[in-house]
């Protein structure tokens, strides 16, 4: 692969936006809300200390391509030549709009114009804390990951729905062979406990899930046009929900097919972090200030804590790593 160029995507919504809410609101809804409350669309207003880990941690990056429903946040400089601005209409089709499914902006980004067949992909509560390298990303073609087998356990109502959705896919293509690139299932990098899990799981003819660490995600452009080709009629149901259903696959399928087929390059587990928010948050602050990883994710899963007291604490937080304004502002 000639081009070395890696891009950024993040994709983010404004879920105060009255003309956003006003559509929405034109459309039946799930009503489940623990995948489609509005927990899933409220800012933090941490946006900005995004911006400013990119320039400071990623300053290699080639663009960030900021997908939007249309707003955009009121401190973006948009005259920045590393950001491109990207509207659902300019890569999804026109019959799957408007879509308050993140599983639809995730399986159409290979449409994304001029998007390099090199990027990392990010949700909006994923951050950049320390210095990170083009190699932390990818090793030549490939990109890097971990290997953990995991048995999806339903803890939520909805979502493992989608995981095994996923899994059925991977088994339905792959057959499970034990012995096949065993450096890379059981490498050092992962940690014994993860290794152990692997192990157990090997016992089992076929795959039975993937731990998936809900950290920025190094993607070829390729393996989306390759899931497409795979199973085309999937991808369009899925593009078709307006939102997110238990129904649904997700862009985790897509990593997974890498993991089953070896093509990846194995990384350390202790090289990004998710932390669920919620009255305790004193360890995410920690991470943060200590920088005690190189990105992690602030998962906003519970509407039942303090939101103001948590956002306040983790803008002080990253204000103690991130305290200039970046070229990315106003």
């Amino acid at each position: 692969m000639k081009n070395e160029e890696i891009d950024f995507v993040v994709l983010w919504v404004d879920g105060s936006d009255p003309e956003w809410l006003k559509e929405k609101m034109n459309y039946k809804q799930d009503k489940n809300e623990h995948i489609n409350g509005a927990i899933r669309f409220r800012d933090w207003d941490l946006l900005k200390y995004w911006f400013r880990g990119v320039e400071k941690y990623a300053p290699w990056v080639h663009k960030i391509y900021f997908v939007t429903w249309g707003h955009l946040p009121s401190f973006l400089n948009t005259d920045n030549d590393k950001v491109v601005i990207v509207n659902h209409q300019d890569y999804i089709e026109k019959k799957y709009l408007p879509t308050f499914n993140s599983n639809v902006l995730d399986l159409n980004l290979m449409n994304i114009k001029e998007l390099s067949e090199k990027f990392v992909y990010f949700n909006d509560d994923m951050f950049l804390i320390d210095d990170v390298k083009k190699s932390d990303f990818f090793k030549g073609d490939l990109p890097k990951d971990e290997y953990t087998e995991s048995a999806i356990v339903p803890t939520e109502p909805e979502f493992p729905h989608n995981l095994l959705n996923n899994i059925y896919i991977i088994n339905k293509h792959y057959k499970k062979r034990k012995w096949e690139n065993f450096s890379k299932k059981y490498n050092y990098k992962y940690g014994l406990k993860n290794i152990l899990k692997t192990f157990c799981c090997s016992f089992y003819k076929n795959y039975v899930g993937f731990y998936n660490p809900h950290i920025p995600q190094a993607f070829l452009k390729s393996d989306f046009e390759r899931l497409w080709e795979l199973e085309k009629d999937l991808c369009i149901q899925t593009s078709s929900n307006k939102f997110r259903t238990r129904f649904d696959i997700t862009q985790y399928l897509i990593r997974n097919i890498r993991l089953v087929t070896g093509q990846f390059e194995p990384r350390s587990s202790k090289f990004g972090k998710n932390f669920p928010i919620n009255d305790n948050n004193q360890k995410a602050i920690e991470a943060i200030k200590k920088q005690k990883y190189k990105m992690i994710c602030l998962n906003d899963v519970t509407s039942d804590f303090d939101f103001d007291k948590a956002k306040n604490e983790l803008i002080d937080a990253f204000e103690s790593i991130l305290p200039e304004k970046s070229s990315f502002e106003k």
